[in-house]
């Protein structure tokens, strides 16, 4: 869907198409008043999920760390009961002590299926957005994309990082440096490469890359193995309460006891066997510690170690993460635009029933927080499947609420100068 030059008011207007904009919009057409023609979802790629299939394609995803109860549908055992369908239960990997995980293949085909089941392409406007403002002397929101304005009663932001990728200070001025997530192709030939980070993505690019050259995975610490991404009791909503939302909204006390309960830049110990044939076989070394000084040489890339150490490689691919989405120019203009309240280190105050962001001056307005940058109140698994089901029941809820006690009609006009694509 595309549209230009027109406006059209829509009951709910979902930012991002990603796992979180997938899930909150079947949410929404099944939760609440609203119908199909009342929610809309704007992002800029030609498909749902498209930046997730493509960052697990790129670092060499072969099978997620979460459980098979955690997917894009909204039916409870939805992946599992689709894999049963189609003779695919041996896609559900055992794991030790946890239960099983979908394979890649099959999670995306099971939210390829939801998406073609629940006719969602249809939902979607592709389109950047630019700016968030209130709507003069009415309520509700109103959006400037690159499609044109659009207005909507309520605006949930299901945002990722985007391209604000971390990158160490050492590989500023180096030839030859990539980050995985910004352009990377895994398909292109070298000899050695350098694959520096401590976390799955890390693991992951390494283990693929080894299986035709050379690859030296470096990072700053000892790889550390932890089976989720955090402490599981986070992911219920009560345990949230109980332990994060007893402190103040935006403060530093809730970002410690997120810190502490994720598991940053760790491994998941199904991949430690994989680690021990690549390294026993040559393919894959391992180095820790610090860069003193990184150069290039000739069609080379060297990075010499506190400790002595020197690694020489064709290339370096980064998977060092992205930088906080708090910090995120978009989310600065927002925030500004709006005066939404803002906490520790740009955190947004959210409203821990609803997940709205509040305003500086304790007003209402209907804007709703869904990923990364809910963490404050959703938790630690607040980017991740879990996190997307956690706010799509608080946010549905609410908005719900609201359009019953308001009574307002959400239906409305046709938008006009709109061409439909596939």
């Amino acid at each position: 869907m595309t549209t230009h030059d027109s406006t059209r008011k829509f009951g709910c207007t979902i930012v991002g198409g990603g796992i979180h904009g997938t899930y909150l919009a079947q949410r929404l057409i099944e939760n609440t008043p609203f119908d199909r023609s009342d929610v809309l979802v704007v992002d800029p790629h030609n498909r749902l999920l498209t930046s997730f299939r493509e960052k697990a394609r790129t670092c060499g995803m072969e099978a997620l760390r979460s459980t098979f109860v955690h997917h894009i549908g909204t039916e409870s055992f939805g992946l599992e009961n689709f894999a049963e369908a189609n003779d695919r239960e041996d896609e559900l990997v055992p794991t030790v002590d946890y239960p099983p995980r979908p394979s890649l293949d099959l999670f995306l085909d099971y939210s390829e299926h939801v998406i073609e089941q629940k006719d969602l392409e249809s939902l979607h406007l592709r389109a950047a957005v630019d700016a968030i403002q209130e709507i003069p002397d009415k309520t509700g929101l109103r959006l400037e994309t690159t499609a044109g304005s659009i207005d909507t009663d309520h605006c949930v932001l299901a945002i990722g990082h985007g391209d604000q990728c971390r990158r160490p200070d050492w590989a500023a001025d180096l030839d030859g440096v990539e980050h995985v997530w910004d352009g990377f192709d895994p398909n292109m030939s070298a000899d050695r490469t350098i694959v520096v980070g401590g976390g799955i993505t890390a693991a992951q690019l390494a283990c693929k890359l080894s299986e035709t050259q050379s690859v030296a995975l470096f990072s700053r610490h000892p790889l550390e193995w932890e089976i989720a991404e955090a402490n599981p009791p986070l992911i219920n909503w009560s345990h949230i309460e109980r332990n994060l939302h007893v402190h103040p909204p935006g403060s530093s006390d809730r970002l410690d006891v997120i810190s502490e309960a994720r598991h940053a830049a760790t491994i998941p110990p199904y991949l430690y066997a994989e680690f021990e044939s690549r390294t026993t076989d040559g393919a894959l070394t391992i180095a820790q510690g610090a860069v003193d000084s990184a150069t290039n040489e000739d069609e080379s890339i060297r990075l010499s170690l506190d400790h002595g150490l020197q690694l020489l490689g064709d290339r370096v691919v980064l998977a060092t993460g992205f930088e906080p989405v708090f910090d995120h120019p978009f989310v600065d203009r927002i925030a500004d635009e709006l005066a939404l309240a803002r906490g520790h280190r740009g955190m947004p105050v959210l409203d821990d029933e609803t997940l709205t962001w509040q305003r500086d001056d304790g007003r209402f307005i209907p804007l709703y927080v869904s990923g990364a940058l809910a963490l404050g109140t959703v938790g630690p698994y607040a980017p991740n499947i879990p996190g997307a089901r956690r706010a799509g029941d608080r946010i549905t809820a609410a908005i719900g609420r609201h359009v019953h006690c308001s009574g307002v009609d959400t239906a409305s006009e046709p938008i006009h100068g709109t061409e439909v694509s596939d």
